[in-house]
């Protein structure tokens, strides 16, 4: 029963929401209520998956390969739990931040049904079903992608959505291919049966089409251009749970079916990644560096940072593995928090321009130590969870003798301290010609909002403090959590556990 609350919580949320319609008040508290119960159920299924290994359910009892199959090892729930993280910070956020009309049309059932689809993605155990939760994904991002329709959201929803539509469709023609080649979408099913056709021409042409599909949803290179052009258009409370959460649900698909199904290439396709990896690096950074607006530089070092995620892919060892799943629990609690903190610097300013924007150091301290921390993680300094996420990375790349890419993720994390220092420079500590006298900053109110007062109108800041001290806590417990990422990686490596614990339910 444990698989099921992850789905089933943001469901029973979204539909509350729904009947609570007219009255906000109410779809605030159920918003933040049923974020709260999903990073419950959440780290209970992360304590039984530790304790007892993968755990598995069939709906309605059905057996596996027919049945519907929920499945979670160390990284399924691994990944959930960094969903309800950010799901209970970005719905705190929202509280103070999110403008009454966007709250009237549904903004916090569509956030617990985009979580829905997020935890579902994780968990199931079915090609199919994988498809279906992406297409619940993609429903409710398009929905609040588009919330407010001012002209900006709009465009970058058409882009967001045609690309997306292009992949869904490629995943579909791989699905389909896959079942009349070995007539199961049970993902267990398909690995055992797949195995001795693994070298035929029809299953590398499937493998390629599943690569081009989640390349699109995890925006690498050349298929991320659909990502700057849309993530900085929509409220900060939207970006920021997109920015965490949207592309890793395409990264998972790719740890997943790349170590389950398609495991043995004779190297083609972990050097095609390898080489994948290497250019979404430097597009991204490079993109970044080149930028003037606070979220598009954050948009373009998502690309970048993707890059690192699937590095430890191509490398296809278990070191690279732990790397890879080191790096996107960092990541995803960074960069959820950098656009929270966009939205902040925004709140106090009325701008995302960097030309606009400045001498918050000053005015604001706080809000520069709430920078400042996910900033210098992002570009790898210690004793903070990027450093140790790059240096697992550089190492099984220096193990493994891939001494270019070693080279490429060395140059872009100084490529990515020069840009976060650009945004710290333009923001925080150039002066503002408007700042009004030093003696009198206190007196301004630190993080205005409409209908927000005292203790509400601090709420997106403790909610980036709270992914602050995360940052901090993961940099200094980096042995805990790299326990974790190497027991996820072992798993990986070895998918034997997985296939097993999905056929219990055989006849």
């Amino acid at each position: 029963m444990q698989l099921i609350f992850p789905i089933a919580i943001p469901l029973a949320t979204a539909i509350l929401g729904l009947f609570a319609w007219r009255w906000r008040t109410v779809q605030r508290g159920l918003g933040v209520a049923g974020a709260v119960a999903l990073l419950i159920a959440a780290l209970e299924l992360l304590k039984s998956v530790w304790q007892q290994g993968p755990q598995a359910t069939w709906i309605g009892n059905w057996p596996a390969p027919f049945g519907i199959t929920l499945i979670a090892d160390l990284l399924s729930a691994i990944m959930v739990v960094l969903a309800a993280v950010i799901g209970l910070a970005v719905a705190l956020y929202a509280l103070a931040h999110i403008d009454p009309a966007r709250e009237a049309f549904g903004y916090y059932p569509l956030l617990h049904i985009l979580l829905m689809g997020v935890c579902g993605a994780f968990l199931t155990g079915d090609l199919f079903n994988l498809y279906v939760w992406f297409e619940v994904m993609l429903m409710a991002s398009f929905v609040l992608l588009a919330l407010g329709g001012e002209r900006a959201q709009l465009e970058g929803a058409i882009k967001y959505v045609t690309l997306n539509l292009m992949a869904s469709a490629f995943f579909l023609t791989a699905v389909g291919l896959l079942y009349g080649v070995v007539g199961t979408l049970n993902m267990a099913d398909v690995a055992l049966k797949i195995r001795p056709l693994a070298s035929s021409g029809i299953t590398r042409s499937i493998a390629f089409l599943l690569l081009t599909a989640f390349g699109i949803k995890a925006a690498i290179f050349p298929l991320f251009f659909w990502l700057p052009a849309s993530y900085h258009t929509p409220p900060v409370a939207v970006s920021a749970v997109f920015a965490g959460l949207l592309t890793k649900v395409g990264v998972y698909a790719l740890l997943r079916v790349f170590t389950l199904i398609f495991p043995d290439d004779g190297r083609t396709i972990p050097t095609v990644i390898l080489a994948l990896s290497a250019f979404t690096m430097l597009t991204g950074v490079l993109g970044a560096v080149a930028q003037g607006e606070f979220r598009r530089i954050l948009s373009f070092h998502i690309i970048s940072q993707i890059g690192y995620m699937i590095l430890g892919l191509g490398l296809f060892t278990t070191a690279g593995l732990a790397g890879s799943i080191f790096y996107i629990i960092h990541h995803i609690i960074v960069k959820t928090n950098l656009f929270l903190v966009s939205g902040l610097a925004h709140a106090v300013h009325g701008s995302f321009d960097l030309s606009r924007l400045g001498g918050l150091y000053r005015t604001h301290p706080g809000l520069a130590v709430l920078f400042l921390i996910p900033a210098l993680s992002l570009a790898g300094l210690p004793p903070l969870s990027g450093f140790f996420a790059k240096l697992l990375l550089v190492r099984a790349g220096l193990h493994a003798e891939q001494w270019g890419i070693v080279a490429v993720a060395l140059g872009v994390s100084l490529l990515t301290l020069l840009s976060m220092m650009k945004i710290w420079a333009e923001v925080f500590w150039k002066p503002k010609e408007d700042d009004p006298p030093a003696e009198d900053s206190l007196a301004l109110p630190v993080f205005p909002v409409a209908e927000c007062t005292g203790m509400m109108s601090r709420l997106g800041f403790w909610s980036s403090a709270g992914l602050a001290i995360l940052t901090v806590m993961i940099g200094l417990g980096a042995d805990l959590v790299l326990a974790f990422a190497e027991a996820a990686a072992e798993q990986l490596r070895n998918p034997d556990l997985y296939i097993s614990t999905m056929q219990r339910g055989r006849p």
